[in-house]
């Protein structure tokens, strides 16, 4: 084990979800039966983890510049598994676990950087290690989609920037500089990450091709544990593609 790598600042708060709306509202039954709206961070589906009726999760920020106070963290599914929908934690979860040696692949560097601008179609790189002329360029993406037979999916929807930033890591491989896709699975009810190619079979294809030109795409679940309120990202899955 290693130092936790995120925490929230409050205990977490339990509720019912009644329904997601206008894409980043939820509203919220809560145990002593009052109904609040709290922000839903994330722009995806949400397929298989908005249903009605699910247990969730919030966190509670007190700024009196935001409109929502609570934001929605986690959800229970099929009884027993935990989902994480912001997919805002997602960077910083794989930066804390490079830091702290937990994603195996990604060592030895020298410095680090984020949200770099690089490529030719105006992209921002999530993050960027270096050490001496040695360069990596990592692009972080959320998993939260699960479907039947413990497999984690992406994406949830059609991702044309998602596609985008697969061009541009292909053309740094060819360019000589390392590339790694990094998988963040916030799904304990998965062990597997495969591409979604009912939903978008370009990027499906590209991720193919960026496996064949030599881009690491690497898989990597949190851990999430609702009593300390914590998560980490703690154990690498296979990518099948």
């Amino acid at each position: 084990m290693y130092n936790l790598n995120m925490e929230f600042t409050k205990s977490l708060i339990k509720g019912k979800l009644i329904k997601r709306y206008k894409r980043f509202l939820a509203d919220v039954r809560l145990d002593s039966g009052e109904i609040i709206t709290v922000y839903c961070p994330n722009t995806g589906s949400m397929k298989n983890c908005q249903d009605p009726g699910g247990k969730i999760w919030f966190s509670t920020v007190n700024k009196k510049t935001r409109k929502y106070a609570q934001t929605w963290q986690f959800i229970e599914v099929n009884d027993c598994e935990l989902v994480g929908i912001n997919t805002s934690l997602a960077n910083r979860l794989v930066l804390e676990a490079i830091e702290n040696g937990v994603i195996k692949q990604i060592t030895n560097f020298s410095k680090l950087r984020t949200e770099v601008s690089y490529g030719t179609e105006n992209s921002r790189i999530d993050i960027l290690l270096e050490d001496g002329d040695t360069r990596c360029y990592i692009e972080v993406k959320n998993v939260s989609f699960g479907v039947s037979g413990r497999i984690g999916l992406f994406p949830d929807a059609v991702t044309v920037r998602g596609q985008k930033h697969l061009r541009e890591l292909i053309n740094v491989k060819k360019a000589g500089d390392r590339a790694i896709l990094v998988f963040c699975v916030q799904h304990t009810g998965v062990d597997r990450i495969s591409p979604a190619d009912n939903i978008d079979p370009v990027y499906a294809d590209l991720l193919r091709k960026a496996l064949e030109a030599g881009v690491e795409v690497i898989a990597y679940q949190a851990d999430i544990d609702i009593s300390s309120s914590t998560i980490r990202l703690e154990k690498e899955l296979p990518v099948i593609a």
